[in-house]
């Protein structure tokens, strides 16, 4: 029997990688194609701040054909939400029934991803739910994934967080308080390697910036 196909949700980060991964170990999809919202005035993965070029690398090593939603900066959510509806009805006319997303704990982004796609053909999926963040981290750099700090809020980090790796050292060196998978959005990460790739991406960390009470840390390729 041929298996229901989905697509994922792909921050660029570690969470949708190892969804990703995790999803394909389990083997009860096909994971067709992958969505990722773009800031359009900068070319980069909403949120994340990585650059498209990188974007497209990694779902080339992936295996995934990349959706792209470009949204202006800002972004009012009546045009975000009138583009991703646009995704998902396309997706539901190329027999596409499922969509699977990182998120890990957050039970009002759970609730609002299952609102929206209600009585769309869409069933949303949430395979890393309610794991233990410290437990679910330690498993993730275990399996060879490879990641750097892409953003980290000024609120909860200081800026030299931005660029680190994402390992044993970065959870030894958090702050009381912040979670290991940084999603309450204390950090977001960019992933260069993992099982989910079938090659390490050649990324290195550049110039480092504050913005909005955010530092970022420009990821390049090399």
């Amino acid at each position: 029997m041929s298996r229901p196909r989905a697509l994922i949700s792909w921050s660029s980060g570690k969470d949708s990688a190892f969804a990703l991964h995790e999803i394909r170990q389990a083997g009860a999809f096909d994971v067709v194609g992958a969505v990722t919202t773009l800031t359009e005035t900068f070319g980069r993965v909403s949120i994340h701040g990585v650059r498209q070029e990188i974007l497209l690398a990694q779902l080339a090593a992936a295996g995934l054909p990349p959706r792209i939603v470009p949204i202006p900066y800002p972004c009012p959510n009546e045009i975000y939400e009138a583009r991703m509806g646009e995704v998902v009805a396309q997706a539901v006319q190329a027999g596409i029934t499922h969509m699977i997303f990182g998120d890990l704990y957050l039970a009002e982004i759970r609730a609002y991803r299952e609102h929206k796609l209600a009585g769309t053909g869409i069933t949303p999926v949430f395979p890393l739910w309610d794991r233990p963040t410290r437990a679910l981290a330690q498993a993730m750099i275990a399996s060879g994934l490879e990641a750097y700090l892409a953003t980290v809020d000024l609120k909860k980090l200081p800026a030299g967080f931005a660029g680190r790796k994402f390992d044993e050292k970065l959870l030894a060196d958090l702050p009381e308080g912040v979670d290991p998978c940084g999603e309450n959005g204390e950090f977001h990460t960019c992933v260069v390697a993992g099982p989910m790739f079938s090659h390490r991406l050649a990324v290195k960390p550049a110039e480092r910036v504050e913005r909005d009470g955010y530092a970022y840390c420009d990821l390049m390729m090399s």
